[in-house]
Formats: structure tokens, sequence, C-alpha cells
């Protein structure tokens, strides 16, 4: 691991955070840039660098460069597309949420994943003011779900919806 630094993203680390995210999406998500649902990645200052209580965590390799990503921002889900009760329990302001966890291919089952998660983690309780830590995932990435199990509790499987989207939300806790 020695190889690795894990760091808050500077100005300089945004193109190439970009690019892991960018390439997560076409490659393991296979959906592509889809602006309504991935508009942060193209503006990643805005929406994780200059607000304040929100982060962009990078991993850098000292050969790669940047080669994993996560972000926290202070919005909870919306609704729609997620459940209403899931908007209602985990409201903007009060809710840290977890976001664009993503590790190149080459990098992972080497730990950086969950440093990264530990560090967001670690800013959500520096802030302070957050009651709960959300995220969710697309089950059908392999390994995403098997990994956010590990680290939170299932509180909505929209699997078991009639009219859901097959999305996964976790709830992280906090001590």
């Amino acid at each position: 691991m020695r190889d690795y630094c894990i760091r808050a993203a500077t100005s300089g680390d945004l193109d190439a955070a970009r690019g892991v995210m960018l390439d997560t999406v076409y490659r393991d998500f296979g959906s592509g840039y889809v602006p309504r649902w991935h508009g942060d990645i193209i503006d990643l200052d805005g929406a994780y660098v200059a607000p304040a209580r929100h982060t962009l965590l990078v991993a850098v390799h000292e050969r790669d460069g940047v080669v994993a990503t996560a972000a926290l921002d202070a919005r909870g889900p919306v609704h729609p597309p997620n459940p209403l009760s899931l908007a209602e329990r985990y409201p903007s302001g009060e809710t840290a949420q977890l976001r664009r966890v993503y590790v190149r291919p080459g990098h992972r089952r080497r730990g950086l994943a969950r440093r990264l998660v530990a560090g967001l983690l670690d800013f959500a309780a520096a802030e302070g003011g957050y009651r709960a830590v959300y995220l969710h995932t697309d089950p059908a990435v392999p390994g995403a779900e098997r990994f956010w199990r590990s680290l939170g509790q299932v509180v909505c499987d929209e699997r078991d919806l009639p009219d859901g989207q097959g999305i996964v939300h976790f709830e992280i806790p906090t001590n």
C-alpha cells in the first residue's frame, strides 16, 4: 500500500479523476455518460471541491497517477427516481451521501475503496451535522453489492419493489 496516497483532490487531479469516473460509467455500468445521472462528473469542482461539507478523495499511485475516486456530498436521494420513503428518511443537509467510489480495474482488490470510504466517513465526522451516511449501488456491477454489504446495511432493495429500478440503497454506520 506504500505505492498509493489517499488524499483530498486538488484542482490538478480533476481531469484524471473525471477519467476514472467516465471510464467506470462506460465500462462497468454500460450506460455511458447520462447527463441527468452523471452531471457531477463533468463539474467535479462545483459538485465536490468548492462546496462546503462536500469532498472528493483520490487514490494516487506513484506510477499510474489517480487510480480511484470517492466523493461525499450533503444531498440526500431525490424522489423521483428514488423511492419517496428514502428521500424522506435521508433529507439533504442532514445526509452525507457517498458517491463515485470507483477503482480502476488494475488497482482493485488492494483495499483502496475501503480506505477511501474510511476517509469519507472521517470527513463526515469532522464536518459534523450529518445524521446519516447513505449511498446506492447498482448490483449488476461486479463486486459492488458485496462490497457495500460488508460496510453497511441495506435499507431498500428496489429489486423487491414492483416499479423499482433494481438499485440497492444502504446506510453506513457512523460510529
